[in-house]
């Protein structure tokens, strides 16, 4: 079965009940888990970014934007504990190497390699160390630089999944280039899925079903226009209710592969052969 992602993010706005309203609509239309983002601020990003001047709801600088969007500890135990109760996984990105041992205290199913962290060795070995399936996006890479994160993992018997997908929010269709999911199951040998940021529907992500991938991921968002540079490349709940039905449909009718006489046709096949 395809594992259907919503893909929360920092949409949440720094908003605890944002956050909680995002998980239930991801529950209501029927997805399988949702992903947050995780980073420590001063050591992602260098102090002069930070000290850029950007308005934000929190502030004038690039640093009062940033903090304003992490949760800390206090909010991923309200989360753990909300997607418990809605029975729903959770899992986040993490960006850096205390970020990853943070997410270790909620005995997550999944890990996520954001596409930013790809080349980042130390990063991806920590992961890779804790032998928890692995979601791998490969926005802005190379084959070379994907190859390299994999043998990290194949290295360390940490079982994985790699994620095509563009990294420029939103992406245009013509750049999707959805063959690409078929390009890394045969040069890798793997599981690959798809990670959305179009701002046209869901298409992409029921072509990649379509042509086999495992996985697909989509932004969600309450309002697309809510703060956040996120929230264009977003689906809203409708949208999501539909991409996830397309998802499940396209399953039941790729079927298995195995030619078969099925019991509906066998009433047919009496009455209109007779040899």
């Amino acid at each position: 079965m395809v594992l259907v992602i919503a893909e929360i993010g920092i949409n949440h706005n720094g908003d605890i009940d944002i956050a909680k309203k995002l998980i239930d609509m991801a529950v209501q239309t029927g997805c399988d888990a949702v992903k947050f983002q995780k980073r420590t601020v001063e050591k992602v990003y260098p102090k002069d970014v930070l000290d850029s001047p950007r308005d934000s709801p929190w502030g004038k600088t690039t640093r009062d934007q940033k903090l304003g969007l992490e949760f800390n500890e206090k909010e991923y135990d309200v989360i753990d504990k909300h997607c418990k109760q809605k029975e729903i996984e959770w899992f986040a990105s993490s960006w850096d190497i205390d970020s990853q041992k943070f997410l270790r205290k909620y005995n997550l199913k999944y890990n996520k390699v954001p596409s930013a962290m790809l080349t980042n060795h130390k990063l991806l070995k920590t992961i890779a160390e804790e032998k928890k399936y692995t979601f791998i996006s490969t926005g802005m890479s190379t084959m070379e630089q994907i190859k390299d994160a994999v043998k990290i993992f194949r290295d360390s018997s940490c079982p994985f999944e790699l994620m095509h997908c563009n990294s420029s929010y939103p992406s245009k269709l013509e750049e999707a280039n959805l063959n690409c999911v078929n390009t890394l199951k045969r040069e890798f040998n793997c599981d690959v899925g798809y990670s959305g940021h179009e701002t046209v529907s869901y298409i992409c992500c029921v072509v990649a079903t379509t042509i086999g991938a495992t996985s697909v991921e989509r932004h969600i968002s309450l309002d697309r226009s809510m703060y956040g540079s996120d929230q264009a490349a977003s689906l809203e709940k409708k949208g999501l209710e539909r991409m996830v039905r397309d998802v499940r449909n396209i399953e039941k009718v790729l079927g298995d592969g195995i030619k078969r006489i099925w019991d509906s046709e066998k009433p047919v096949m009496k009455k209109l052969r007779n040899q």
